[in-house]
């Protein structure tokens, strides 16, 4: 015997126009039928071939331009956006500090999960570091030297520093993940990457890292990336 709460959970619902259009243009973008960077149909026409009014379609373009799939401009008809992990990591920023700031041990775990990531990165570029990827890792350092007192260019050179050491897994998620979590990091508190008193000793360590890459000494390259992120993290929470 079916009970009225079975019931109940087992009723169908039917769904607005919008979300049906919504499903419409979902397929027409997985099927390619709309490619990245193609110009979307205009609401006339997604109104005839769907048979809906202006309204629903409207709001099935506004949620796909939301979830970043289009981007819709004043005055242009929208477009389809290239889909890609940076572009699914950057739609999800606004979620990340929310949860950064939702909890204090949060960014503790963010800030561990980068240190394990990165004790990967590492080790994979010791495997396929060539001669010029260390001769640019290098420049990076002696880049970030120049900039000593410059807080601004010598995060952005440090967040290029280990965006090289992500390239070399050769892996877009992987790259894309590495290049959120230093934006969520470098967004919460510049203090997290950036200490004026600590920049001699990050050139110190970021030196140490290219010099056992450079030797093919996997243990040692792993071992200083984790002093390395280890005493940045210890470092802050002594002036937090």
């Amino acid at each position: 015997m079916i009970s009225a709460q079975d019931s109940n959970d087992d009723r169908i619902v039917k769904k607005k126009l919008s979300d049906q259009v919504l499903e419409r243009l979902h397929d027409m973008i997985r099927s390619h039928e709309l490619k990245p960077g193609d110009y979307m149909p205009s609401e006339r026409a997604l109104m005839e071939r769907f048979g809906v009014g202006r309204p629903a379609v409207r709001e099935a373009l506004q949620s796909l331009h939301n979830n970043g799939l289009i981007t819709i401009s004043h005055g242009e008809r929208s477009r389809v956006n290239e889909i890609n992990p940076a572009t699914v990591l950057h739609q999800s920023d606004e979620l990340a500090r929310l949860v950064l700031s939702s909890a204090p041990g949060n960014l503790d775990h963010l800030k561990h999960a980068r240190q394990m990531f990165e004790m990967g990165m590492v080790r994979v570029a010791v495997e396929k570091a060539k001669t010029e990827d260390i001769a640019d890792l290098r420049k990076l350092v002696e880049r970030q030297r120049e900039e000593l007192g410059n807080a601004t260019a010598f995060i952005s050179i440090d967040m290029a520093f280990h965006r090289k050491l992500a390239a070399f897994c050769d892996n877009p998620i992987i790259l894309s993940v590495s290049d959120a979590m230093l934006g969520w990091l470098f967004e919460y508190h510049v203090s997290l990457l950036h200490r004026s008193d600590s920049e001699e000793i990050t050139l110190l360590e970021h030196a140490k890292i290219i010099d056992h890459i450079e030797a093919r000494d996997t243990d040692a390259a792993i071992e200083e990336m984790r002093r390395h992120l280890e005493r940045s993290r210890v470092a802050f929470e002594r002036h937090e």
